[in-house]
C-alpha cells in the first residue's frame, strides 16, 4: 500500500485541482434526485456515456418513480438494453421505485442508510446521490478513485472503505465537497490505469507513484 502524503502536500494537490476546475460536476445526466439514483444504479459496470445515451429518452417519460412503474419493466428494458446487466438493473429500478412510492411518498430519502436499503443501491451510489444532490461531503470511491488514492498517496487503503476513510480523514475540509469529483476526473482522464499521463499531470511532483511515465 502506498505511503500517505502529508497534510500540506495534499492541500497543495487539491489547490491545483481546484485551480483547474473550481466546481467539477458528475458526468451522469439527471433532472432530479430520482433520476440521479436511477442513473447511478445503472452505471455499475457501465460507462457514464453509455448510461446517458440509454437514459436520454427514458427520463423524458419516466422521471419519477410513479412514471417508472407506469412504464413497466419490459418497456424499461427496451430503453436500457445497451447497458450491461440490464435485466437485473431493470428489476432493481422497478423494485426501488415501488419502495419509494409505498414507503417514502415518491420522494428519494436523504439518508445513507435509507438509500442503501433500496435494491441496487450500494454505499457508492448512496454517497454519489448524497454528494451531488444534497451536497453532503460524502465520498463515493470507484476504481478510478481507488487507483489515484493509492498511487498518489493522497488516500491509500486496501479496500474502497479504507480509501473513503482516508479521504475523509486527510483531505482538508474545504475541499471535501468536490474531492471525489476531482479524484474521479483525474483518474478517468489523466491517471489512467494502463497509461497514466504523468508528463502533463498537475500533481506529478507531489505524487508518490514510483512508476511515473515521465
Amino acid at each position: 500500500m502506498a505511503q500517505q502524503l502529508d497534510y500540506h502536500t495534499i492541500r497543495e494537490a487539491f489547490t491545483r485541482f481546484q485551480a483547474n476546475e473550481a466546481e467539477p460536476k458528475g458526468e451522469l445526466n439527471h433532472t432530479n434526485a430520482y433520476t440521479l439514483v436511477v442513473a447511478v444504479a445503472l452505471s455499475a459496470q457501465a460507462t457514464d456515456v453509455g448510461v446517458n445515451k440509454a437514459t436520454k429518452e427514458l427520463f423524458k417519460i419516466a422521471d419519477t418513480p410513479e412514471k417508472m412503474l407506469a412504464l413497466g419493466e419490459e418497456n424499461l428494458i427496451e430503453h436500457i438494453k445497451t447497458i450491461g446487466l440490464y435485466r437485473n438493473k431493470a428489476k432493481n429500478v422497478m423494485k426501488l421505485s415501488r419502495i419509494l412510492v409505498e414507503d417514502y411518498g415518491g420522494e428519494v430519502p436523504c439518508s445513507r442508510a435509507a438509500l442503501e436499503s433500496l435494491p441496487g443501491v450500494g454505499r457508492k451510489t448512496a454517497n454519489v446521490v448524497l454528494n451531488m444532490w444534497w451536497r453532503f461531503p460524502s465520498q463515493a470511491v470507484d476504481t478510478h478513485i481507488f487507483r489515484v488514492g493509492n498511487r498518489s498517496g493522497i488516500a491509500p487503503g486496501k479496500d474502497v472503505v479504507a480509501v473513503e476513510r482516508a479521504i475523509e480523514d486527510h483531505i482538508p475540509v474545504d475541499f471535501q465537497l468536490y474531492a471525489h469529483h476531482w479524484l474521479i476526473l483525474h483518474g478517468r482522464y489523466h491517471c489512467k490505469a494502463r497509461k497514466p499521463m504523468c508528463p502533463t499531470c498537475v500533481i506529478n511532483d507531489l505524487c508518490l507513484y514510483e512508476d511515473k511515465t515521465i
